[in-house]
Parts: structure tokens; C-alpha cells; sequence
């Protein structure tokens, strides 16, 4: 399940690409999630753990992604930490979706993301309520950012 927690939250890791640079292995870029994450989010091909073709910045390094799909690997990898997803655009949100699916799943968000059209499932740690749907979502996060 995914949980948020609204606002600032002094556990939460803020700066993923600093944290990304300094804990990422060339695994998890190969892994075949990262490699639908990254070919969607960045529009970039992943050749190998170590370089990544992309169609704006040509052959780059796993550090030269974007900072949404950085975090959304980080998510993946360690759920077990939290991560500021607010480094993260709109088009993240059905990746953090999927990857609370399989595991669960908090974030630290600083901003309303829109998480679609469709139903999902949602704890938000604030007020500790489930919502399924933006329309439950907004008026209790908008509280909180």
C-alpha cells in the first residue's frame, strides 16, 4: 500500500540525487521495471547498468537521469526508506503507484500530485484516512501543503 505524509518530514530523505548518487547499483538500472520507469519518464534507452541513450543528451551515466526516475529507483530498491517524491512530476505518479503494488510503500510529497482518473488506495499519514480517488485526496492534502 502506498502511504504519503504531507509537508515536511524530517525523516524523509530531501535530496534524492545526492542520496541516489551515493547508494545506486548499476543492478537497479538493469533491472526490467527500471528499464519501462526510464524508456517512460525520461524517453531514454538503458544499454547497460553504466550508460543510457537519450534521445535529448545522447549516451549518458545512470547520475544524469532525471530526478523523478532517480527517486522512483530509489522507491523500488529501498522501501524500507523514505523518499521527498515531490523531486518527482506528475508523470511519476502511476510508477509509484505500480511499485506500492508489489511492496508497501511511504513517501514524503510537498505538493498535490495528481494520481489519475482511476481508482487507487492511498493512506495518508496525516490524518490517517484512506482515500481511493483525487476528488478525497485534494481537500485533505491541500490542508498540508
Amino acid at each position: 500500500m502506498l502511504s504519503i505524509f504531507y509537508g515536511k518530514m524530517p525523516e524523509a530523505i530531501f535530496n534524492t540525487s545526492v542520496y541516489f548518487k551515493n547508494a545506486y547499483e548499476d543492478s537497479w538500472i538493469t533491472d526490467p521495471t527500471a528499464r519501462e520507469m526510464i524508456l517512460d519518464v525520461d524517453h531514454s534507452v538503458v544499454l547497460d547498468g553504466a550508460v543510457i541513450d537519450s534521445p535529448v543528451m545522447g549516451k549518458i551515466a545512470p547520475l544524469s537521469l532525471s530526478g523523478g526516475v532517480k527517486t522512483l529507483i530509489l522507491m523500488k530498491n529501498e522501501p524500507e526508506k523514505i523518499f521527498n517524491a515531490s523531486t518527482c512530476g506528475n508523470n511519476c505518479a502511476k510508477w509509484i503507484l505500480k511499485i506500492a503494488e508489489k511492496q508497501d510503500l511511504t513517501i514524503n510529497l510537498r505538493h498535490i500530485m495528481d494520481f489519475g482518473n482511476e481508482c487507487f488506495t492511498i493512506q495518508i499519514l496525516n490524518t490517517n484516512q484512506i482515500v481511493h480517488s483525487m476528488a478525497e485526496l485534494v481537500p485533505i492534502a491541500g490542508l498540508y501543503v
